[in-house]
């Protein structure tokens, strides 16, 4: 991991491994699954590609986002098993290098970062908590989403 993608989900400043991530797009129109878990909000067609389309904030438990058709929303494009997604976050900021390893979280975040943090990740920024975008993607464990 030497570059980070820092995006902003649910107003916290966070990185991705810009290593995991094919492109970064813009949505303006999803349609959505019915029956499908709440954080995937739809799909989405990127070159001939659907994308299931993850709201991370949902998927974080910080609420959701709401998708109006004819609006913009940033999103990191992942490929992962062979299944390609959109990681719908409140803005994309940059792509930084990476100082030093990987260190262990040594704070409590919360059910849903702690879920997802890889661990926390120093950068000519400041320290920056690494997001599991596999994690992320699975979204609330089975019984925390029958609770919403």
């Amino acid at each position: 991991m030497d570059l980070l993608l820092i995006v902003r989900i649910g107003g916290t400043r966070v990185a991705l491994d810009a290593s995991e991530i094919e492109s970064v797009i813009e949505l303006d129109a999803l349609s959505p699954v019915p029956r499908a878990p709440k954080h995937l909000a739809g799909l989405s067609a990127l070159r001939s590609r659907v994308l299931t389309v993850v709201d991370c904030k949902c998927a974080l438990e910080l609420g959701t986002t709401e998708f109006t058709p004819g609006e913009i929303h940033e999103a990191a494009v992942t490929e992962i098993d062979g299944h390609h997604y959109a990681l719908s976050v409140d803005s994309v900021e940059d792509v930084i290098e990476a100082q030093g390893d990987l260190n262990p979280v040594r704070a409590a975040m919360g059910g849903g970062w702690e879920r997802v943090a890889a661990g926390m990740v120093e950068t000519g920024e400041g320290p920056l908590l690494l997001v599991d975008i596999a994690k992320l993607i699975e979204g609330p464990k089975k019984d925390e989403r029958a609770a919403a």
